[in-house]
């Protein structure tokens, strides 16, 4: 209900401590442990006596069905391992909105699943809205309950995933049903 974009840097500040990030390839600090890097922010943003990190940590790690992984390397990790703990860091603040770029980018389409499930599955348990900017269809057909179409800085659509399929406008059409290039859905795009 308030527009952040007219915020001071302090207060946008403070309200980026109600967002989680995921980002595309996780962005772990290479030189941390998995602990290090899920107990990033909370030493950064909350006063926590390190007993209360660790077990934070180790609740976060539980969610995303990665016990007892708190002293590995990033480079001792999976793909999916990666975007796991990439999650449980930004939820270990407890957000009430997670913005995810590209959460399925480089994984398999078995992991591409799993951690689109894994998405859905922190919103019911978290109570938390996820917005996912996302390519890839069938990842957002799990995840999403509203679905939004951006083309060259607008949205064209929004909606539950069935009003984008049926949708008339041809660059949606081409993209939700994977059509192949051609030069005429742009003119007809803008009719």
């Amino acid at each position: 209900g308030r527009d952040i974009t007219k915020m001071p840097e302090t207060e946008l500040n403070e309200q980026r401590k109600h967002m989680g990030m995921v980002f595309q390839y996780s962005a772990l600090f290479d030189s941390m442990n998995v602990k290090e890097n899920i107990a990033f922010g909370l030493r950064m943003h909350t006063k926590l006596s390190e007993p209360e990190i660790d077990q934070a940590v180790k609740e976060k790690l539980h969610l995303v069905g990665l016990d007892g992984t708190e002293e590995l390397m990033p480079s001792n990790l999976s793909g999916g391992m990666k975007k796991r703990i990439g999650l449980a860091r930004a939820i270990v603040l407890e957000p009430e909105i997670i913005l995810y770029d590209e959460p399925t980018a480089g994984l398999d389409p078995i992991r591409s699943t799993d951690i689109s499930l894994l998405i859905k599955n922190m919103q019911e348990k978290l109570h938390v809205t996820s917005v996912v900017v996302t390519h890839d269809l069938k990842s957002a057909e799990l995840i999403a309950d509203r679905m939004a179409f951006l083309y060259e800085g607008s949205f064209l659509e929004i909606g539950k995933p069935s009003v984008l399929y049926q949708s008339k406008d041809a660059r949606i059409k081409q993209f939700m049903n994977g059509l192949p290039s051609s030069p005429d859905i742009e003119k007809e795009g803008d009719e």
